[in-house]
């Protein structure tokens, strides 16, 4: 624990990334950053304030076929205010729009 009044995040673990597929040494998707290990990363997908995370479901059509439907939150790079010192993290609309963040000038 830190002193008194430090703010701590609901999601202190180091921005967890999802792993895109490659196809043959073929990346799905080039625009993003490359690991060392040669993995495609996506952003983070998880609110380091609340951490709020994917939502998992039912997506039923018309004629009732039923698939699984992964939801995203919102999730925003937002330079804020952390512990007296700017920091990017990653936060959900709520989070910014409630004040949960403040951000760094």
């Amino acid at each position: 624990m830190g002193p008194p009044g430090e703010k701590r995040l609901a999601f202190d673990a180091a921005i967890q990334y999802s792993p895109v597929p490659s196809f043959g040494g073929i990346h799905a998707n080039t625009t993003k950053s490359i690991s060392r290990k040669g993995g495609v990363f996506m952003p983070a997908t998880r609110c380091e304030i609340c951490g709020k995370g994917a939502q998992y479901g039912h997506q039923i059509s018309h004629t009732h076929n039923v698939s699984t439907k992964k939801r995203y939150p919102n999730v925003q790079r937002v330079r804020a205010i952390i512990n007296r010192a700017p920091r990017i993290i990653h936060v959900c609309t709520r989070c910014l729009r409630s004040g949960k963040v403040q951000k760094a000038a």
